[in-house]
């Protein structure tokens, strides 16, 4: 098993449960955001995800791949309020069991009409 993703996989499913506090573990000081808008650095990156839609919608997780040092995870994030919800893909790259950097790609889940094989 490749301990990255499973770090990973845990930090996910405490943050998916409400436990936003796994973050300072997962996260080097030093932590790389590459997603526009959202800030570096550790603790400017916590309190930025805190008060985010993430921080209180439901995560489905649908797979988690791992090669090396990267860890990728496809999941339906689903804010109160909306029904569809979007589609995520987060890249964490690690160093030493810690998250080093992050990469992510968002859609909107459009109408069902519109993706007959479904989005995930």
């Amino acid at each position: 098993m490749n301990d990255n993703k499973d770090i990973v996989l845990h930090g996910f499913k405490e943050f998916a449960a409400g436990n936003l506090g796994i973050l300072r573990t997962l996260l080097r000081e030093d932590f790389v955001e590459h997603s526009p808008g959202n800030p570096s650095g550790r603790d400017a990156w916590i309190e930025y995800t805190a008060r985010s839609p993430v921080a209180g919608a439901r995560l489905d997780l649908k797979r988690i791949i791992a090669e090396g040092d990267l860890v990728m995870v496809h999941y339906h994030m689903i804010p109160a309020g909306d029904e569809r919800g979007v589609a995520v893909v987060d890249i964490w790259r690690l160093v030493d069991g810690q998250i080093a950097e992050h990469w992510d790609v968002v859609q909107p889940v459009p109408e069902p009409s519109l993706i007959p094989n479904g989005m995930f």
